[in-house]
């Protein structure tokens, strides 16, 4: 079995994972983290931006999905490139914030190489010093290396790094009902990121962090306090009385057992998942009588009720990004080491929509995600807790057996598009069948 000081190969891959249980490797092994880096990260559609943050010519977006420093480079075409953010001559970085304008060139700050936004080569400081050296024959002579597999869903930017893996349709399949349905929040059709993202750097295994949301049995007892002070602070109102919008988005995590497994989930092919699909803890937001106008004008009626009455609380779109299309929000997992993970909390705004659903991901984000929350408090002490913990010489596995004897257990047969209850382990199962084909496969 892999350890954390194992070199051991693919072969024991295979072996962390059972039907009803995975080896707290997946969680702790710095060599497993490697490998998925290599084999799922990189294999994978990662969300690396959205086009509304790269509106003009020349603006740029920098990231490092999987560890690999990337430029987003706005095209005078209006297409998008993905570039390293690498200089051919020595490894600066070209851009070293988050966001830019580079106009008509890319320059290097360290010796004033400079690219065309397309990443090819223009121009060398005492070029005549590089005659006869092979340099335009050579790899440097061919520019910035671009990743060709960049797809522009809606507005949401995904890249795949490897030449080979999976069809971005083929892999997320029905889950792009959830971007669809945020785009669709919108009576024009668009939205566009409000600010820069929440980021909250937790002391965790990104896996810690991605099952959770897809868990409802925790808030009961994990957020028990946070809930019962935010009843107490509404206690004694009249029923019908408007709340003010942080106790409407605190009051649902009071709710029991039975409340949160009932809500209904949906697990899919490759990792992903639906979750709250009868009802989840925002469905009892305050009506917007000319928003729901607004859309019956943009979309007609029926297919207005159809987008409001979409009821996913968290989409997962495996392996690193969560969706709620209401409030109109994502997360996004960055796994930075083996036991560190940046969260992003990512706020937008439905063009031609109340600023009131703004305002409501702007609030929620910080209620539940930002690092001053009393909801992630919760959750961070707990999942930088259980990371050291599963460190100890207690038994090697964690329990995922929850329902695992309906034929959707892990190493079955059973189909992977079906509704289970939401408290139901086989969300978790469902996310490690993903992760074992990926961490197995070696093609495309």
């Amino acid at each position: 079995m892999l350890t954390h000081a194992s070199t051991s190969g693919a072969s024991d891959i295979g072996a962390l994972v059972r039907e009803d249980r995975v080896h707290r490797d997946v969680y702790t092994s710095e060599t497993v983290f490697a490998l998925e880096r290599e084999r799922l990260f990189k294999r994978a559609w990662l969300f690396v931006g959205h086009t509304s943050q790269i509106p003009q010519p020349g603006d740029v977006l920098a990231c490092e999905p999987a560890g690999q420093p990337v430029i987003l480079v706005r095209q005078p075409d209006s297409g998008i490139l993905a570039l390293a953010n690498r200089c051919l001559h020595k490894g600066a970085p070209l851009v070293s914030g988050e966001q830019a304008n580079v106009a008509r060139m890319l320059r290097c700050p360290y010796h004033g190489w400079t690219y065309r936004p397309d990443g090819t080569l223009l121009a060398i400081p005492l070029r005549d010093g590089y005659a006869g050296t092979g340099l335009a024959a050579g790899c440097e002579g061919n520019g910035l290396v671009r990743y060709r597999h960049l797809v522009d869903y809606r507005g949401f930017l995904f890249l795949r790094l490897a030449e080979e893996g999976p069809d971005f349709h083929d892999w997320f399949g029905p889950a792009l009902a959830a971007l669809d349905n945020m785009v669709e929040r919108s009576p024009q059709g668009r939205l566009e990121v409000v600010g820069p993202p929440l980021r909250h750097r937790i002391r965790c295994n990104w896996k810690i962090y991605l099952e959770n949301i897809n868990d409802a049995m925790h808030p009961v007892s994990a957020h028990r306090s946070a809930a019962t002070t935010a009843k107490r602070l509404w206690a004694g109102r009249p029923e019908d009385a408007a709340k003010p919008m942080a106790i409407e988005q605190m009051l649902p995590f009071g709710g029991s057992y039975e409340f949160f497994d009932g809500m209904g989930a949906r697990i899919l092919p490759n990792g992903h998942s639906f979750f709250g699909t009868r009802f989840n803890i925002h469905t009892a937001y305050g009506a917007l009588d000319a928003y729901r106008q607004a859309m019956n004008d943009a979309y007609g009626e029926t297919r207005a009720g159809e987008i409001l009455g979409f009821r996913s609380q968290n989409t997962i779109l495996y392996p690193t990004l969560s969706v709620k299309s209401s409030p109109v929000a994502i997360r996004v997992l960055r796994p930075v080491a083996v036991d560190e993970t940046i969260l992003e909390s990512w706020s937008f705004r439905p063009v031609g929509a109340p600023d009131t659903l703004l305002e409501r991901a702007l609030t929620y984000n910080r209620v539940a995600f930002s690092p001053m929350s009393v909801v992630a408090h919760d959750d961070v002490h707990l999942f930088e807790a259980m990371q050291r913990h599963l460190g100890s010489d207690a038994n090697p596995w964690v329990d995922l057996r929850r329902d695992a004897g309906d034929p959707g257990a892990l190493a079955g047969e059973g189909a992977t598009d079906r509704e289970v209850a939401s408290g139901s382990e086989a969300l978790m199962r469902n996310q490690f069948r993903a992760w074992q084909h990926m961490m197995r496969a070696s093609g495309s």
